[in-house]
């Protein structure tokens, strides 16, 4: 999601973020007998499975904050599979949210935003005065930051929730080492085999939805997952995931794609050993309890001496997407996915400075025997300055055509809906804005307009709210039904080879409209040839 993390101090982070990570913050239950109030309506009260909940009520939707749905993964429980939550007697108050998970790089999350190793919770949103029996389609979230950064508390539901009649869930999982760390002695003591603590995370937030998400009002028999970035390459796992099977009904990947290579448990489990090292575990006979004792400042600063993201091999994600979907043991859904119309705006400050010269030369020396092409197709005449052309081409290069080849397959097994985000005003991430250089439309774009969101670096404006309340209506109507089609919006259709390829273009001011010339834009033919 977030791309490469910003030049910040990290000593100012471990003194605003990395020390509540240090204290083991935790959401703890707070019992009451007072039926508490928000404004004239009473505070909303479930039961779940590990006890009774009170929620707040705010703006046409009840929220539920901090629910856990997986014990701490501290102490023992580091580097283990999650583990069932304890109960509580009395009302616990859902009415602030956890810290984000211990964060392994910068920019994830603002600077006054608590983090831990206690994160294992969710927060739910649902419109207001839903009752038991509603049956509404439930919308879980994946949020995305690298599998090292982020934090799904960042993404407020409730304006979706309210706006569509889903049930929203965000959720966290752990990240960086304490999410993806393989190694031998791990995967001995680990069902399934080490490297993936994330996925199991990922799978246990689904099963605590089919557990609970009914006495809110939620249909367990019509639940998406939905992620961005990260989150999107999380959905495809889960779509590849014999675990998950069950569990959801349809997906949305966002900024991401399905068909990418990934680390095999055997090479994470040796990438583990030199990680294993670094922080100073040795002994083959402690290792696992000198990782588990290890100080988080220690795992974070070693963040670059192991393999990141999920690992293929064993029971938890024996075969990648790629490999499931090809032999037809995937998890197979509708899938609704897209990208922002220039993503690597955001991966690309080290170019800000480029001028005309350079340009020039950074295309041969990537491109060598196809760089004249390269640079007929993107001549700087047609960009505003050589930064914007560079991050275009990358863009094209190394996203949107994958995504777009991505999508073409998905639709020969099951129905697919693509989109392409394109708003020239739209803000970016907070603290990666660029004086003087045009951020709109990189990647991360589209997640204001989706949720209350609160890393973004600017509110819309009017003009950006009509597309917003578009988009979300969309979104909502896939979880309701599995298509987007939304009353008064432009008719979506499915991406299909017969009617050209359609891709639904979202557009400032609710203007969106369907175009059929999402390859030709984006110089895909050549790419892909």
């Amino acid at each position: 999601m977030f791309g490469r993390a910003l030049k910040r101090n990290l000593a100012a982070l471990a003194a605003t973020a990395l020390l509540p990570a240090l204290a083991l913050v935790a959401s703890t239950p707070t019992a009451t007998s007072a039926a508490d109030r928000t404004g004239s309506r009473t505070a909303p009260v479930v039961s779940t499975g590990s006890g009774l909940v009170r929620g707040v009520t705010a703006d046409r939707a009840d929220r539920f904050l901090g629910l856990p749905y997986a014990a701490p993964p501290v102490r023992d429980l580091r580097f283990a599979p999650p583990a069932t939550p304890a109960s509580w007697k009395g009302v616990r108050a859902a009415d602030e949210q956890s810290p984000a998970c211990l964060q392994f790089q910068p920019s994830g999350v603002r600077e006054e935003q608590a983090v831990s190793e206690d994160c294992l919770y969710l927060d739910v949103y649902r419109p207001s005065g839903t009752r038991p029996g509603a049956r509404l389609p439930v919308l879980v979230w994946f949020h995305g930051g690298a599998n090292t950064q982020g934090t799904g508390v960042i993404y407020g539901g409730g304006s979706l929730a309210a706006t569509t009649d889903v049930i929203v869930v965000t959720v966290n999982y752990r990240l960086g080492a304490l999410g993806f760390l393989a190694h031998p002695a791990l995967s001995e003591e680990t069902p399934g085999g080490s490297g993936n603590y994330a996925r199991m995370d990922q799978v246990a937030s689904l099963q605590w939805v089919q557990d609970n998400i009914a006495r809110f009002g939620g249909d367990t028999g019509n639940v998406t997952i939905a992620g961005q970035s990260a989150g999107g390459g999380a959905v495809c796992d889960l779509m590849a995931m014999p675990s998950a099977r069950g569990l959801f009904d349809k997906a949305a990947v966002q900024s991401s794609q399905c068909l990418g290579s990934q680390a095999t448990l055997a090479a994470g489990e040796q990438s583990g050993v030199t990680y294993a090292a670094a922080v100073g575990c040795t002994d083959a006979a402690t290792v696992v309890s000198c990782l588990r004792k290890a100080w988080p400042g220690t795992l974070i600063a070693h963040q670059g001496d192991y393999l990141g993201g999920s690992k293929v091999g064993g029971p938890v994600l024996p075969k990648s997407f790629r490999q499931a979907f090809a032999d037809g043991s995937w998890n197979a859904v509708p899938v609704l996915t897209g990208n922002t119309r220039s993503e690597n705006r955001l991966a690309s400050e080290s170019l800000v400075g480029l001028t005309a010269d350079g340009y020039q030369e950074l295309v041969r020396t990537t491109y060598g025997v196809r760089a004249e092409d390269v640079l007929r197709l993107y001549p700087l005449r047609e960009f505003a300055n050589p930064w914007d052309a560079i991050t275009q081409i990358r863009t094209d290069a190394q996203r949107a055509c994958t995504n777009q080849q991505a999508a073409r397959l998905l639709s020969t097994k099951t129905p697919v809906y693509r989109y392409e985000f394109n708003d020239p005003t739209s803000p970016t991430l907070y603290g990666f804005a660029i004086p003087g250089k045009d951020m709109s439309n990189a990647h991360s774009a589209e997640l204001a307009y989706l949720f209350d969101f609160t890393l973004g670096d600017k509110p819309l404006t009017a003009q950006q709210e009509k597309l917003s309340d578009q988009m979300m209506r969309y979104w909502g109507a896939f979880a309701h039904s599995g298509a987007p089609k939304a009353e008064g919006a432009p008719a979506w259709p499915r991406h299909t080879e017969g009617s050209d390829w359609p891709v639904m273009q979202l557009r400032a001011a609710g203007a969106s409209k369907v175009i059929t010339s999402y390859s030709a834009d984006h110089h895909c033919d050549f790419w892909l040839g």
